[in-house]
């Protein structure tokens, strides 16, 4: 089991975060790394996301939301064709500070082949957390100075 992991100061407040992070809609407009989601953000919906890593090809994928808690964490879990063979559960954290929070983006990938392929997409992966991350700080905190 692995973990990769990227989190970032934002300036702004956890529900603007928030809003940012679950208006999937607009991700073309902004994220470089997951530019489409599409589904219901509910606990046991699938969704449809595609991402596409720094360097890397891009893919979809058909996740399953294990967790929606506004405005502190969103979590979905995707499998490579069968789960147990490559297995990569999401999670967003949204921890609110003094007049601004923490944004936290990780995967914990598991399975049989997760060591094979994190040496294969681990360093992308990682480029594409801070590249959206970075994307997110920056919309959150435009948004935050309009309000």
């Amino acid at each position: 089991m692995s973990t990769l992991r990227h989190a970032v100061t934002v300036a702004a407040p956890a529900e603007t975060v928030w809003r940012v992070l679950t208006d999937f809609a607009a991700y073309p407009e902004w994220n470089p790394f997951i530019p489409e989601i599409a589904g219901e953000l509910k606990e046991g919906a699938r969704l449809r996301v595609r991402i596409a890593p720094p360097g890397s090809s891009p893919m979809t994928f058909r996740p399953r939301v294990l967790e929606v808690a506004a405005p502190r964490t969103f979590r979905w879990l995707g499998h490579l064709l069968v789960p147990g063979l490559f297995d990569g559960e999401h999670r967003f954290r949204i921890e609110p500070l003094q007049g601004q929070c923490r944004f936290t983006q990780e995967e914990e990938f598991r399975g049989v082949l997760a060591s094979l392929f994190l040496r294969w997409i681990g360093a992308s992966t990682e480029r594409g957390f801070a590249a959206m991350n970075e994307s997110l700080k920056s919309r959150a905190e435009a948004m935050s100075r309009r309000v």
